[in-house]
């Protein structure tokens, strides 16, 4: 919709908001007496409310006076709130969701008290169900994807709308409701551009298929050329051979889009490039949706761990700004062993780890092994429900299945234990840590989902030090004379430290362009279908 339409629209609206209750006034003074009137109002107020127990605090608190439908006096929140339900298309919600024309309607007939009681129930419902969805979004994730495991902020509705009704400036408290990070905020600065590429034609024509390197040269090189220039990566330029230039825009992209910077355009990049601008607007549109999930009361901590999955990697923030970063593996891309997204705090770390094997791991994968020559996976001690390690030979391992085998399984310290030589815990009920591993060559691979679902790091020395660093004057030489020891070490962390696990396919930086990743467990895109569901649309131009 068009700017100019938009504000038509509006003006229509209040227009007939103005009439319709013009008229009431005039049929209220021309009618009944006044306290009758005021009854009328009041008794419509608690009705309509009786169905919504936070509204009806509300209304009880207010002695069920209004604080919409007073002609002038409650102009400035009338006019917020409808400003807001049609514009709510920049925040990636649904239009539809809030039924404007019902409400419109609902002010311009309003010809009694007890109608214009029931419109101003109706106008603080409306209000609510925009601050819920501002604040946390438009859907539930866990109904969309099981694996996010967030609990959603609970705002006190009540006081939502108590804090509204004593705010001199109705439209700001209304933007504030939004969240109010970095991220989000970019976010929306991307939307806005993508919707004038979708509305435009996108970037162009695409790249065909095909391995283009330096040196290479044809309609393909332009195309390529050409696609570049249209996103921004490469400077006007007539080339028409894949030049340094194009090799450095090249490998520019493609560290904006978790590539491997080696300036070869081929099967991986080129289906990057050749993404469309409404591929994007999806991926944006959801990272809106997920950061509204992520809008913790307590924020996300001055210092905090961010994993992003997509991105396969871990990062330390501090004031929103990234300190340290690591390589990551993630859980393989089966669906029991996908890693989760949720929240916690990082309590502690433990060097030299004991590998406590998760029962799902012992039953179906060690056992097997076992029964089949008991000196299987030799590394690994066999322990009795009483702690005390038991003799292979002593066990008919052809006696048991995944119901009813009574041992657990443990691998003791060493560089060969799964975990590595530390894991960093914030205890939850997914057992999902992060630790070290002696696998360093999954870190080579582009895409890296290979875990049971915890997180690998690349560099788990160098995170232990960044952590420690608050707390020791020599973080390197307090974790390496506990590591040489040999010996399982708790180490606590005076300070917890949140950890985010997250899943953004759109992630912004503060100078530079948008960084896109693919969607690995393809969660994003069921996403997406809900929100398209819900009533989230795209331009319907072409891109």
């Amino acid at each position: 919709m068009s700017s100019a339409v938009r504000t038509l629209g509006q003006t229509s609206i209040f227009t007939t908001i103005a009439s319709g209750l013009m008229a009431m006034v005039f049929w209220m003074s021309a009618s009944q007496p006044a306290a009758a009137q005021v009854t009328a109002f009041k008794q419509a107020v608690a009705e309509a409310a009786s169905d919504d127990r936070d509204l009806a605090a509300f209304y009880r608190s207010t002695g069920f006076t209004g604080i919409w439908t007073d002609q002038e006096a409650h102009k400035a929140r009338r006019q917020a709130l409808f400003l807001a339900l049609q514009t709510v298309s920049a925040h990636g919600l649904p239009q539809s969701r809030y039924d404007i024309d019902a409400l419109e309607q609902m002010l311009r007939t309003a010809r009694t008290p007890r109608d214009i009681g029931f419109a101003e129930v109706a106008l603080s419902k409306a209000f609510l169900n925009l601050a819920d969805d501002m604040r946390t979004g438009v859907l539930d994730p866990r109904r969309v994807v099981p694996a996010i495991k967030r609990e959603l902020r609970d705002y006190d509705r009540t006081r939502t709308l108590t804090a509204f009704a004593a705010s001199r400036e109705p439209r700001k408290f209304i933007r504030q409701l939004a969240p109010s990070t970095n991220e989000y905020k970019r976010l929306m600065k991307e939307k806005m551009r993508l919707e004038g590429l979708v509305a435009q034609g996108g970037w162009g024509p695409t790249v065909p298929g095909g391995k283009l390197e330096p040196g290479a040269s044809g309609p393909a090189v332009t195309a390529l050329r050409n696609r570049l220039m249209a996103k921004g990566y490469l400077g006007r330029t007539a080339t028409q051979s894949y030049d340094a230039t194009i090799q450095k825009a090249v490998m520019d992209f493609q560290r904006d889009h978790g590539l491997e910077p080696d300036g070869v355009a081929g099967e991986s990049t080129l289906r990057e490039i050749n993404a469309t601008a409404e591929d994007r607007l999806k991926s944006v549109i959801v990272a809106m949706e997920r950061e509204r999930w992520l809008n913790l009361p307590q924020g996300r901590g001055k210092r905090h761990i961010l994993v992003n999955l997509t991105d396969f990697s871990a990062r330390i923030m501090d004031d929103d700004i990234e300190t340290f970063r690591t390589r990551a593996v993630i859980g393989a891309k089966a669906a029991d062993r996908q890693s989760p997204e949720f929240s916690d705090e990082m309590e502690h770390m433990i060097i030299n780890p004991t590998w406590h094997v998760p029962r799902s791991i012992a039953v179906k994968e060690y056992l097997p092994q076992m029964k089949r020559n008991r000196n299987a996976a030799g590394h690994m001690r066999i322990v009795d429900s009483r702690g005390r390690t038991v003799s292979r030979s002593s066990i008919n391992f052809g006696a048991y299945n995944a119901r009813n085998f009574p041992f657990a399984i443990k691998q003791p310290p060493s560089s060969r234990n799964a975990l590595g030589l530390v894991k960093f815990m914030f205890p939850n009920k997914y057992n999902i840590y992060l630790h070290d591993t002696p696998q360093k060559h999954l870190f080579d691979h582009e895409t890296r989902a290979y875990s049971h679902g915890c997180i690998r790091l690349h560099q788990p020395f160098d995170f232990a030090y960044a952590l420690l660093a608050v707390q020791e004057a020599d973080p390197k030489g307090k974790f390496h004379g506990i590591l040489n020891t040999g010996r399982e070490t708790k180490v606590d962390l005076e300070t917890h430290v949140p950890v985010h696990i997250i899943y953004r396919t759109a992630v912004t930086s503060p100078k530079g362009h948008v960084n896109y990743r693919p969607d690995v467990y393809g969660r994003d895109a069921r996403i997406w279908s809900a929100l398209e569901q819900a009533g989230v649309s795209l331009p319907g131009v072409r891109g």
